[in-house]
């Protein structure tokens, strides 16, 4: 790893999914505790395919701001939903203190497609929260396209809607080639998007739900972080480390290049997002591990 720590201010924020049991809740509660030594300056709250996540979501964001007592972002889709649906989500959100939002388009069930009396776009959904409060909006950015777009220069004009419609910041979907995130920040600013650009950072947990994953958002797997990781998915604690490194790494990067935010998709798991954390120089309490 090379590089110092960096000497200007950063901003982490870190992404969490609802658990499907009560024991994946109560984890939950213990990774939100050992996140919140590394003040990070928001957490967010996903959002499953078509729904399916709402109450626990829901459930989620409130146990996050009470145990971190920091902002907490919930994710809001058009999928699944009528407009008035969406609106009044919008409106109870807001009535129960929600500030935050990241607002997605979301993704289709195989087979379903948005409904007509739906919002179209999370350009829409954007223009909806801002009639029902004034949001904190997210939105998402792709530094190697959206599958589904048309083109590049397609997808980069999708992204300035959502800014324009009102939303505060886009959060980039994880790219492991550095450059190719530098160089999607620099087509954005040339095309007048001025609102900030978050790197979305993917600490690898595990390389094949990884390769499966990235397969079907778009994602590129280069080859030599596949031999980085090759032979590592039995081995937690070398992957952790490798993991650390590259992940840290690709921040210092960009911290040369001028960034200074990042959100990490952490899995639901601590452990080296605040690996992660500590080599930037944001020094979290890091708890004592029980000897083996």
């Amino acid at each position: 790893m090379t590089g110092s720590v960096p000497d200007r201010p950063l901003e982490i924020s870190f992404e969490l999914f609802p658990p499907k049991t009560d024991t994946g809740l109560a984890r939950l509660e213990d990774t939100v505790d050992r996140l919140s030594a590394a003040a990070p300056r928001y957490f967010s709250v996903t959002y499953g395919a078509g729904g399916s996540t709402r109450d626990r979501t829901a459930k989620v964001v409130d146990l996050v701001g009470r145990r971190s007592g920091a902002p907490v972002a919930h994710h809001l889709t058009c999928v699944g939903a009528t407009r008035a649906e969406i609106d009044r989500q919008a409106e109870a959100l807001w009535n129960r203190g929600i500030r935050r939002v990241v607002a997605l388009r979301g993704d289709l069930p195989e087979g379903e497609t948005l409904p007509d009396d739906g919002y179209a776009d999370a350009a829409e959904l954007v223009g909806a929260l801002r009639r029902a409060g004034d949001f904190d909006i997210s939105v998402a950015a792709y530094p190697e396209v959206h599958p589904e777009a048309r083109s590049a220069q397609a997808d980069l004009d999708h992204l300035k809607r959502k800014i324009d419609a009102g939303a505060a910041r886009a959060i980039t979907q994880y790219a492991f080639d550095t450059d190719e995130i530098l160089r999607f920040i620099d087509r954005a600013r040339a095309a007048g998007i001025d609102a900030p650009i978050v790197p979305g950072i993917m600490p690898v947990a595990n390389f094949a739900s990884l390769k499966r994953f990235s397969a079907a958002c778009g994602a590129t797997i280069p080859g030599w972080l596949e031999q980085m990781f090759d032979g590592l998915d039995d081995a937690p604690e070398t992957r952790a480390m490798v993991a650390t490194s590259v992940a840290t790494e690709q921040c210092r990067r960009l911290v040369d290049a001028g960034v200074t935010q990042f959100h990490i998709y952490t899995l639901n798991r601590p452990e080296v997002s605040l690996a992660i954390c500590r080599a930037l120089g944001l020094t979290p309490d890091i708890p004592a591990e029980n000897a083996a």
